[in-house]
C-alpha cells in the first residue's frame, strides 16, 4: 500500500556531508495514516541499527545513540518526504541506509524495535578516510 523510495546515497570523504531522501508513494489514505518514519542502517557483518525517527506532523524526533548532533531527521509533509542530513561523516558510517514507515506512532523504542510496516530498498553510503 505504501512504497518508499530512498535517494541521496553515494561516496564521500570523512568529514563530508550527505542528505538522504525518502519519498512515500501510494494511496492517499495509506500515506495519510503513516505516523512514524525512520532511518535504519546496516553495515556488512553487523546488525541493523536504528539511526533516526520522526513522528510525522510533529517536532518529535528520536536518534540512535551517539548519532544525535551529527545526523538530523526532518520532514516535508507536502511532499511525503523525509530527509536525513548527515554531517561530519566517519568511515564507520558506511552502510546501507533504509527508510521505514509505520502506522503506529513513534516512541523511544521505535529505533530499537525495528518493527515497521514498510521498508525501502535502501541507498548505500560509503565514507572513505
Amino acid at each position: 500500500q505504501v512504497q518508499l523510495l530512498e535517494s541521496g546515497g553515494g561516496s564521500v570523504q570523512a568529514g563530508g556531508s550527505l542528505r538522504l531522501s525518502c519519498a512515500a508513494f501510494g494511496y492517499s489514505y495509506a500515506i495519510d495514516s503513516i505516523n512514524c518514519m525512520a532511518w535504519f542502517r546496516q553495515a556488512p557483518g553487523k546488525e541493523r541499527e536504528g539511526v533516526a525517527a520522526i513522528y510525522v506532523g510533529t517536532s518529535y524526533t528520536y536518534y540512535g545513540d551517539s548519532l544525535k548532533g551529527r545526523f538530523t531527521i526532518s520532514q516535508d509533509n507536502a511532499k511525503n518526504t523525509v530527509y536525513l542530513q548527515m554531517n561530519s561523516l566517519k568511515p564507520e558510517d558506511t552502510a546501507m541506509y533504509y527508510c521505514a514507515a509505520d502506522h503506529a506512532v513513534c516512541g523511544g523504542g521505535s529505533l530499537s524495535g525495528g518493527r515497521f510496516d514498510y521498508w525501502g530498498q535502501g541507498t548505500h553510503v560509503t565514507v572513505s578516510s
